[in-house]
């Protein structure tokens, strides 16, 4: 939500034909936009302004192709860490270089990291050196990824 305090919106059909359009090409102009929705460009701009205003849709962004883009090794590193170190430690991931996404959650390991690195030696790198050493990880565990697939975001509304 754009401000914090509104409830959040309930898509239709509309909606939902605008933001899996726009999924599959973000760079799609508002004419094409309308005819593939079948609605009028005018019905689509205001759509549009109004998921954007709402903060469903909070940007428009390119997907990129890591293997491709020189980022050949990639890893989940799942990490136990102090309970108190939530807040400092999501600032500390945000700011490390080759994470791509962090995720908190409840279960044996209270946090998930994607890592994306060019080769085996970053990896260790950023794993040893970097994630072990910021304040509040007690522990960790590594899997590399062999292969992967992830639905574009909002696909499947």
């Amino acid at each position: 939500m754009a401000d914090g305090d509104s409830a959040p919106i309930r898509l239709d059909d509309v909606d939902r034909r605008l933001i899996r359009e726009l999924v599959k090409d973000g760079r799609v102009s508002m004419l094409e936009l309308a005819k593939r929705a079948h609605v009028s460009r005018t019905h689509v701009y205001s759509r549009i302004e109004r998921l954007e205003q709402a903060g469903i849709i909070e940007g428009f962004a390119a997907r990129i192709n890591m293997e491709k883009a020189g980022f050949a090794t990639s890893a989940l590193i799942a990490l136990s860490i102090q309970q108190d170190a939530w807040r400092g430690l999501a600032e500390q991931l945000k700011a490390l270089p080759f994470v791509d996404r962090f995720t908190l959650v409840g279960g044996d390991f209270d946090v998930l990291v994607m890592v994306r690195t060019p080769d085996n030696a970053t990896l260790r790198s950023v794993v040893l050196e970097r994630i072990h050493g910021l304040a509040g990880v007690r522990g960790s565990r590594t899997w590399l990824v062999f292969e992967e697939w992830a639905a574009p975001q909002g696909e499947w509304l």
